[in-house]
């Protein structure tokens, strides 16, 4: 995301002020419109995510829709792992 552009929104008075306090106070403009991007980012994650991830695949691949969870090839336990860990403590 390399391009900025300005806009204008319509948002709850108190609720803006108490953002804007918040954030603002502590960075000013720079860290409010900071604040929002991520805020906008968060909510479009997932489309981020999809769009990274076909960025990664051939032309013409499609990313499955069905994911199927992976047994470890290697056998673990992880109260096994615990243990060791606790026991190697000073």
């Amino acid at each position: 995301m390399k391009d900025k552009i300005k806009t204008s929104i319509i948002i709850d008075r108190e609720l803006w002020e108490g953002f804007k306090s918040k954030i603002g106070e502590e960075g000013g403009l720079k860290a409010l419109s900071q604040a929002i991007e991520e805020a906008i980012k968060d909510e479009i994650s997932e489309s981020l995510i999809i769009k990274a991830l076909e960025d990664f695949l051939e032309p013409g691949t499609e990313i499955p829709l069905v994911i199927s969870p992976l047994k470890p090839k290697i056998t673990t336990s992880a109260g096994g792992v615990m243990r060791e860990m606790r026991d190697s403590r000073p």
